[in-house]
């Protein structure tokens, strides 16, 4: 099927072909990432290939100043959440961030962040929130702190355990064949409340969810296309900072291993069809 941007800079520009859909699937996504078109393009390629038409609203909260893009532009091709608000969406993505080392009390929009959330439990059937995100609404939902890490999380992870039960995970028939890519500074430790329905021995959870809010979280980005952890780690070497090659990327060669293609479709099929799986009432509690 096909995936459609209802705005965003892709659309602006005409960098993304819509097409008409068929009783689409509207996705409300808070693009919190800095390449903001690049976050949108590896999302629109990754849900034009789901069994369900999909169309996208991209939004930004209004209490965030933005340091790569100006706030006219950012007006004038995303909605702002306050406005976006008044309408009801068959889900929510919040994206990563690249604020892991602040305190959640010093993003300048975590209580728009917090109020977000609140909204989501009468306005969503089913939100689904990454890397940072995924880590500041369980703080938000469930109390749930972030640890500092010594070492960048950064690579490709493969699960060594997942709970073959959870529908999120359909289709994956071993638990080594699903791959996440991972880059972050931050982890989550000593939660409750949610189910880990796959996780890696080494970097911990993976994906969780909360079906009794209807809330799925993913600690990565299976979203990233096949050369965007490359982009990063040469960004961080032109920067002096101390850092290793991406785990599980590289072959021996020095060339990319673009395995996480089918984990990527999987997962977001599978969160596809717990929407539409949904009754059409939303999440409460």
């Amino acid at each position: 099927m096909t995936a459609n941007a209802k705005n965003g800079f892709l659309e602006a520009y005409q960098e993304w072909q819509n097409v008409r859909l068929s009783n689409p699937v509207n996705i409300l996504m808070l693009n919190l990432m800095p390449t903001k078109k690049t976050t949108e393009r590896q999302f629109l390629k990754a849900f034009n290939h789901m069994k369900q038409d999909v169309s996208l609203t991209f939004a930004y909260p209004a209490s965030h100043s933005f340091k790569n893009t100006s706030a006219a532009l950012m007006a004038k091709s995303y909605t702002k959440f306050s406005e976006a608000s008044k309408n009801n969406y068959d889900a929510l993505i919040i994206t990563g961030a690249p604020i892991e080392t602040l305190t959640f009390d010093q993003v300048d929009y975590w209580q728009e962040f917090k109020q977000i959330i609140a909204w989501s439990h009468h306005h969503i059937k089913q939100s689904l929130f990454e890397c940072w995100a995924a880590q500041a609404a369980l703080a938000v939902e469930f109390n749930i702190k972030k640890v500092n890490l010594d070492e960048k999380t950064f690579g490709i992870y493969s699960a060594t355990e997942i709970d073959k039960e959870s529908p999120l995970v359909t289709g994956i028939r071993k638990k080594k064949e699903l791959k996440i890519p991972q880059s972050r500074h931050t982890t989550i430790e000593h939660f409750s409340g949610v189910k880990v329905v796959a996780s890696n021995a080494e970097i911990g959870p993976m994906i969780l969810h909360a079906p009794q809010i209807n809330q799925t979280y993913l600690t990565g980005h299976p979203e990233y296309e096949a050369d965007t952890l490359e982009v990063e780690y040469k960004r961080d070497l032109n920067k002096k900072e101390q850092i290793l090659a991406p785990k599980n990327y590289f072959d021996g060669d020095g060339r990319i291993r673009y395995t996480w293609q089918n984990s990527r479709q999987l997962i977001y099929q599978n969160w596809l069809n717990l929407i539409s799986k949904a009754d059409n009432t939303f999440a409460k509690i």
